[in-house]
């Protein structure tokens, strides 16, 4: 299955754009959600929401991808998808290192997909809220 986005400014206390993604995250696609966000930064966006209500599966590869959307909103280059694990091994690495950061919040995610960023330890990366009101309030 294919994975829509859909993109969304909003004016909170500061301006926020919300990327909801829509089905599954995974090798089929996730450089283009880089891409797409890396146009995002590119264009001034610096507050980020990935509102991942309606994503239904997310593969080590869209693992790989959250983690390269943190490092874009953060104005660096994101692992080389060619190395393979080796990038996802950088992935791990940075959540060790506790790079807490919050350009990018999560909200909304499946309990199938709070599983998967729990058991990798992503979630410690992330801020992450029930749903989008709540997370357009954090910023």
């Amino acid at each position: 299955m294919a994975m829509l986005t859909r993109v969304d400014r909003v004016d909170a206390r500061v301006p926020v754009t919300v990327m909801a993604l829509d089905g599954e995250l995974d090798a089929s696609n996730y450089l283009r959600l880089v891409d797409d966000v890396r146009e995002l930064y590119d264009s001034g966006t610096r507050n980020l929401v990935l509102d991942l209500t309606d994503l239904t599966f997310i593969a080590s590869s869209g693992l790989v991808a959250l983690f390269s959307v943190v490092r874009v909103m953060n104005g660096e280059e994101p692992p080389d998808p060619e190395y393979g694990w080796r990038a996802f091994h950088e992935v791990s690495r940075g959540v060790e290192e506790g790079e807490v950061q919050t350009a990018v919040q999560l909200c909304g995610a499946p309990t199938a997909v709070s599983e998967v960023l729990e058991r990798t330890g992503l979630d410690r990366l992330f801020r992450s809220h029930p749903d989008r009101e709540t997370a357009l309030a954090a910023f």
